[in-house]
């Protein structure tokens, strides 16, 4: 069971489209199982074709409770894992440079990186490209926050918050002792990108519990989606 409002942005990658739609934070990490269907009159229905399919449907990859270990290529070519920056809330943003929204969202990620900086918090961005195309990237968008970079092994990392499906943007917010606490999908925008961090930021000063953390996050961002 999800919770918040799942907004999925699609991006394209050679003839491959990704088809979720939505944004949406996750709160409870656990599908619910189906309900069994019932008639009118009270009595067991026989399951139609589509309820069969529907059934079929495995439920959303599990999201994990804590920052998974990860270790990825830095700009120089060293390894460098995520655990570099343990005891810092993370914005981890997996990007790739084919991916129009993506590029969007540098300007944000670097303005996040600069205004919290001071506050413990590190954006780090996750490039699932070649090392090549990502340095002109760096340059041509004067990025000022650390890179990773890796092909394959970046696509495991994803797959290890969930997202089997390369689809890109997606940015993961952690408190300071590692909780995941938030992961949104698709293009991060300065209202959501406010509202996460000001739970994140409460959460690390003991002002409220990771549970109260991620509700705010979800009906803010319900909030937030019934503006647009």
């Amino acid at each position: 069971m999800t919770y918040g409002g799942l907004r999925v942005l699609g991006a394209g990658v050679l003839a491959m489209l990704f088809a979720w739609a939505g944004a949406r934070i996750y709160a409870n990490w656990h599908a619910e199982p189906m309900p069994e269907l019932r008639t009118p009159a009270g009595h067991a229905s026989a399951p139609s074709p589509s309820d069969l399919a529907a059934a079929a449907t495995p439920p959303p990859a599990r999201i994990p409770d804590a920052l998974p270990a990860f270790s990825l290529n830095d700009l120089a070519g060293q390894s460098t894992p995520i655990a570099t920056w343990a005891g810092k809330s993370l914005v981890i943003n997996f990007w790739a440079t084919w991916c129009a929204p993506c590029r969007r969202e540098i300007p944000l990620l670097n303005a996040l990186a600069g205004e919290w900086a001071s506050q413990g918090v590190t954006v780090v961005g996750v490039a699932v490209d070649y090392p090549d195309k990502v340095l002109q990237f760096r340059d041509q968008y004067k990025i000022g926050y650390p890179l990773l970079i890796g092909e394959q092994d970046a696509l495991d990392a994803a797959a290890k918050f969930g997202v089997a499906s390369p689809a890109f943007p997606f940015t993961v917010f952690t408190d300071r002792r590692g909780e995941v606490v938030a992961l949104f999908v698709g293009e991060l925008h300065r209202p959501q990108a406010d509202l996460i961090m000001s739970a994140v930021q409460n959460l690390d000063k003991g002002a409220i519990r990771l549970s109260q953390a991620r509700r705010q996050i979800a009906d803010g961002l319900d909030a937030l989606a019934e503006k647009t």
